[in-house]
């Protein structure tokens, strides 16, 4: 929705605590914020030129979403993508779902067939994106791709590819070894065999730890076979085979790991971060393609504020790609978005009133526009200290409650887009 963006002037300083006038950032942090039109992705973008500047050569972009049932967020998304293929010439949009499914919407912006909601919904049906969003984020890439067939969009997933979604990256390792390396069939036929069956995640955790381990193993083999196939001239139908492969020995690692501990856990989600920033780079290389990277605030992020999440994606693509890999978080004082109580439960509307003293939010909402984003690496020395202690800041996923984390937001991002209120995605229901 259009928004009016501008509240008035912020209470006088006078009001705040005599000790706090001389750390207070609003001052500072007005001065150097853009007002933003709208966060819905349709008219003029000139709201967002100076994001632009920002962004710079950068050709990753981080963003990410506060909440993961927010429309704000979701259509704010489709905006800053429609955004940066106009201005800079960014060709992909990578999320956080897994390969396969990357693969069907990669297939379906490009002009497949059949229905977007169905497939949406189908793909995602258990995840925080099954929404009217995400469906109009894909009718637009397709759109566009009718429009410009010289300048076709893609769709990546980069996340660890989910036993239960099908056999496609067997038969698609096992397709290419047939036309191209026939003397390895047999072998990596053999060794891909047991992992075929298990196309239901439940089945996999369900058994023995000392199995999995044996079935990572062979996935890991069958892909380093493979590997040793690769010639020195590029060649892209090799490299996406070797690919598939590569994902299923990804998820293979990953069930292969203690997952009913603790420390497995934390490992699982360290091995999550460092596939989602690998594949991501190598989707890079691969198309040549300048990427929009959509996950949560946390997964784009520098810096972990969980231990369960010992280090983010953001992270390592910096660590990959220098000042080529840029993010945006996003806050929010006030609002609504979807969220389920328990794992499976229903997805139900949650609000919430707004920031209190103490939080981030509190803060950045004092600033006299509703809705604005700031480049939080230009902003004066104090200002980023400020920034930069750790405070309750809202950071919620799948489930509610969420929280509270304490957050160093000017170590985390180097953008950050504050809107004043959020209202809850629009979730498909028959």
């Amino acid at each position: 929705m259009t928004r009016v963006t501008h509240r008035g002037t912020p209470p006088p300083q006078a009001t705040e605590p005599v000790a706090a006038q001389t750390t207070d950032p609003v001052a500072a942090i007005e001065r150097a914020a853009h007002p933003l039109r709208s966060t819905e992705p349709h008219g003029g973008t000139e709201d967002l030129r100076p994001l632009s500047a920002m962004v710079g050569d950068a050709t990753m972009v981080g963003l990410g979403e506060a909440t993961h049932g927010s429309h704000e967020f979701f259509a704010m998304k489709e905006r800053v993508f429609r955004h940066l293929v106009g201005e800079k010439g960014f060709g992909t949009f990578s999320q956080e779902v897994s390969w396969t499914t990357g693969l069907r919407f990669d297939a379906h912006v490009r002009g497949g067939s059949g229905d977007t909601r169905e497939l949406v919904h189908r793909e995602l049906a258990r995840t925080p994106w099954d929404t009217d969003e995400y469906v109009q984020l894909l009718r637009w890439m397709r759109a566009h791709n009718e429009r410009h067939p010289d300048r076709e969009l893609r769709f990546m997933g980069n996340d660890v590819n989910y036993p239960e979604q099908g056999v496609e990256l067997f038969d698609g390792v096992r397709d290419h070894v047939r036309d191209h390396e026939p003397e390895l069939l047999p072998r990596i036929t053999e060794l891909h065999a047991p992992l075929r069956r298990l196309t239901d995640g439940d089945t996999h955790m369900g058994r023995p730890l000392a199995e999995r381990k044996t079935l990572a193993k062979q996935a890991d083999e069958a892909y380093r076979l493979l590997k040793e196939c690769q010639h020195a001239a590029p060649d892209p139908d090799f490299e996406l085979a070797l690919h598939h492969a590569r994902s299923i020995a990804q998820t293979a690692e990953m069930y292969a790991l203690p997952l009913d501990t603790v420390e497995g856990k934390t490992a699982a989600m360290l091995h999550r971060d460092r596939v989602m920033a690998r594949n991501t780079a190598w989707w890079q290389r691969y198309t040549g393609d300048k990427v929009l990277l959509s996950a949560h605030n946390a997964h784009v992020a520098y810096e972990t504020y969980d231990p369960r999440y010992p280090k983010m994606q953001g992270a390592f693509l910096r660590d990959r790609l220098g000042e080529r890999y840029v993010n945006i978080g996003f806050t929010f004082d006030q609002g609504a978005f979807l969220a389920q109580a328990a794992d499976g439960e229903e997805w139900k509307p949650v609000s919430l009133g707004p920031a209190t003293r103490g939080m981030n939010e509190y803060t950045l909402d004092k600033v006299g526009l509703d809705d604005y984003f700031v480049d939080l690496r230009g902003l004066p020395t104090d200002t980023r200290k400020w920034l930069s202690r750790a405070r309750v800041t809202r950071s919620i996923g799948s489930g509610w409650p969420d929280g509270p984390y304490r957050i160093r937001l000017a170590p985390s991002h180097d953008i950050l887009i504050h809107l004043h209120e959020v209202t809850a995605a629009h979730r498909w229901s028959q």
